[in-house]
């Protein structure tokens, strides 16, 4: 072919399916060498203020509060923000992990450069951070759970589905975490996400308080926000039973995670093309 006649190759679209191997793997396992040598420091930082959180709310206004109505049941304080708070837990673990650690290695430490030098492309390291993350965020709520347990105020067997079910709520806040990393400049533009997302969420997702209180129309905005479908499916679970219409609320999460995913690749491969 003469250089006259060459037609260079079509720019591959940003918004393509992603190109997924198992080349995460050696990703995902590089986060968990360097994380075990940070591991208990990591741990403790990450369970200490949702176990101040449970004990000044939990034990201190749930003198005052007494029982909370779910579903028609009445159930302890203590036990109805506990249930909340392990999905919090979840979903701060995850995204602290997918933002500030992420965007160390992929902007400052220059992580990601240097792995994808490698036959690694930028697909599959993007997708070992959100696994990466949200399995982070597991260890978080494992321990968490733990302390419940010793403190007695939940020993329900079906407690071992939540931790799927956590997992699943790790990978949905760490993907739409990711969204916010590709477009960050520097670190206090998390703070943005924290203040304008995380927090707002936090108290209209029926962890401190059932949805119930809310006005009709902040009602329907929060049963639609992913942590609201969390608490859903994990407060039961804590009380004994199965969830009601679980497969709506396991669905919302899973659009949560698989949309944010695919917007979060695209503006990483967008931030790389650069």
């Amino acid at each position: 072919m003469t250089t006259a006649n060459y037609v260079p190759p079509k720019p591959q679209s940003l918004w393509r399916a992603p190109e997924i191997s198992l080349r995460f793997w050696p990703v995902f396992l590089r986060n968990l060498l360097v994380w075990r040598k940070l591991a208990i420091p990591s741990l403790v930082g990450n369970i200490a203020e949702p176990l101040m959180w449970l004990v000044a709310f939990g034990y201190g206004m749930g003198a005052l509060v007494g029982q909370v109505n779910v579903g028609g049941q009445q159930v302890p304080y203590i036990l109805f923000l506990a249930s909340g708070s392990i999905c919090m837990s979840a979903m701060q673990a995850a995204s602290f992990e997918a933002l500030y650690s992420a965007f160390s290695r992929m902007h400052v430490q220059k992580t990601w450069d240097g792995i994808m030098n490698a036959p690694v492309s930028l697909d599959n390291v993007v997708l070992a951070e959100m696994l990466w993350a949200a399995f982070k965020s597991l260890f978080t709520v494992t321990a968490i759970m733990g302390v419940m347990l010793a403190l007695g105020i939940s020993h329900s067997p079906k407690l071992f589905v939540a931790w799927p079910i956590l997992f699943g709520v790790g990978i949905a806040f760490s993907c739409i975490a990711l969204i916010f990393n590709a477009l960050a400049k520097g670190y206090d533009f998390f703070t943005y996400y924290f203040t304008l997302f995380l927090t707002p969420m936090m108290f209209l997702s029926g962890v401190f308080f059932p949805l119930e209180q809310l006005p009709t129309v902040v009602r329907v905005v929060a049963d639609w926000l992913p942590l609201s479908n969390a608490v859903a499916l994990v407060r039961p679970l804590f009380m004994d039973q199965w969830p009601a219409d679980a497969a709506r609320h396991l669905l919302v999460l899973a659009i949560y995670a698989v949309g944010a995913f695919w917007i979060a690749l695209a503006l990483t491969r967008k931030r790389f093309a650069k």
